[in-house]
């Protein structure tokens, strides 16, 4: 779930022409191993791996089988499902390092994809096709462009005879797009920590924006994100005719409920990265959001900036936890009093906050003990926010200037969520590293035509094999 990087930050940044090496697919003359890495691209993506008709684990067989050709042997490549859920399945590859000293690291990305509607999109959203430098497919960005670059990776390091001081794991997973379903990254932490095992994982969650202009504005390192959890709020009611109505309404009563969780907020919170992040981003702009962003990172206790700064939702939602009405389920008949209202709230944790005091904060802003409360999905990880290593930093700066000169590396927390959270909560720090970048208007991520440049691809894709092995020593 590749999630939108930080607008508000970057809307007053100089913009930065994208590089002139990467000119539009049509007129690109892709190189022996580009053409190479597009037919694992374009197998990945035409591979329906929605939750209602598709196979994650078909797809991870068919990169499985990439990974073999090209000399991964069945002892190095674990492909995994659970017999509840057969079509949900995935794999890890290892490349194994030269040194027992270092631990290795992982590279993650997830194979499941948000459904896609034919008679709802322009094309088919399961064929690759391309048009004016674009290739437009569900999962062309989310997060097929990763999980197709990390397998790449590792099938052009195999071929090179590359033997690096680290050894490097892949894991493609899926159900991170379906709240509830199986989830393979939760699945292999829990239950297979040992294969998995990293010193840190490179995932989804950084990457570039653009102006639409062709130029690129920021590229962002995601360094932790919030948890997410839904909220179940429902009131009952005896119910009876329409024609003598009463006051005591199940959909008033949970009507007003969602009206005090409206105007409910959240305490400002900063950690590590979130005030990083309002330095850097604030220093930069040169407008009273960029002074009241350093002015509020200096000072959290000041209520002017904060009002400044509120004004914009990322940053709003970015300073703490937040909750959200986005479903309402309630009466059964249109000539009776409902006997019931049900609704959800979602919400967003600030890491370290948990989903019981999350629950006790939305009790006591509705203050009506009729509402019942209860979390949808119990015993999720609470959120934890690595560290800025500048082992990882400083080698994810330095190669960003090779490849996007000119353009900054902004560290962020994102205001959603990814499955980086399940291995941090086992202890394995995960990075969004900067990738590719889409454009002020999301690319159709989660939406309809999504799309991505293909010079955004391909450059996305040498980067970070380089950043692999810089990172693997």
């Amino acid at each position: 779930m590749r999630k939108s990087i930080a607008c508000a930050a970057i809307a007053a940044l100089a913009a930065v022409t994208l590089p002139a090496s990467a000119a539009s697919a049509q007129t690109m003359q892709l190189r022996p191993d580009q053409q190479s890495f597009f037919g694992l691209y374009k197998e990945l993506v035409e591979t329906d791996t929605t939750v209602t008709h598709g196979s994650c684990t078909l797809a991870a067989q068919r990169m499985a089988a990439r990974l073999k050709a090209a000399g991964y042997s069945d002892a190095d490549i674990t492909l995994f499902s659970v017999p509840e859920h057969p079509k949900d399945g995935g794999l890890v590859a290892i490349l194994p390092g030269t040194s027992k000293a270092e631990k290795p690291m992982l590279l993650l990305a997830h194979i499941d994809v948000v459904e896609a509607k034919r008679e709802d999109w322009v094309r088919d959203p399961f064929t690759l096709i391309e048009e004016d430098g674009f290739y437009y497919a569900r999962g062309t960005v989310d997060d097929k462009a990763m999980a197709s670059i990390w397998t790449d990776a590792m099938i052009r390091m195999k071929q090179q005879g590359y033997k690096p001081k680290r050894t490097i794991k892949l894991a493609l997973t899926c159900g991170e797009e379906t709240s509830g379903a199986f989830n393979g990254a939760e699945w292999l932490a829990n239950n297979r920590r040992g294969l998995i095992d990293a010193a840190f994982a490179l995932n989804e969650g950084g990457g570039g924006r653009t102006d639409g202009k062709g130029h690129l504005l920021v590229q962002t390192l995601q360094v932790g994100e919030k948890a997410y959890q839904d909220f179940t709020l429902t009131t009952t009611n005896p119910g009876g005719h329409s024609s003598q109505p009463v006051r005591k309404n199940a959909i008033y009563e949970l009507s007003e409920a969602l009206l005090k969780v409206r105007d409910h907020e959240f305490p400002i919170e900063f950690n590590e990265v979130t005030k990083a992040f309002f330095l850097k981003a604030g220093a930069m702009r040169k407008d009273a959001t960029g002074a009241a962003m350093l002015a509020l990172a200096n000072d959290p206790s000041d209520k002017a900036a904060l009002a400044v700064v509120d004004k914009d939702k990322m940053l709003h939602s970015m300073l703490r936890t937040t909750c959200v009405a986005t479903l309402v389920d309630a009466g059964h008949a249109l000539n009776a009093l409902p006997q019931r209202a049900e609704a959800n709230v979602n919400c967003r944790m600030f890491p370290g906050r948990t989903g019981e005091e999350t629950m006790a904060a939305l009790e006591q802003a509705i203050g009506d003990p009729g509402v019942k409360i209860e979390m949808r999905v119990k015993d999720k990880p609470i959120a934890k926010a690595p560290p800025l290593d500048p082992q990882i930093v400083r080698p994810v700066e330095k190669l960003a200037a090779k490849y996007f000169p000119g353009v900054p590396v902004l560290p962020t927390m994102s205001t959603g969520a990814t499955d980086g959270v399940y291995l941090e909560a086992v202890g394995i720090p995960v990075y969004g590293v900067p990738s590719v970048w889409v454009e002020p208007d999301g690319n159709g991520i989660h939406g309809l035509n999504e799309r991505i440049e293909a010079r955004a691809l391909y450059t996305a894709r040498d980067y970070l094999f380089d950043l692999v092995k810089v990172l693997a020593k």
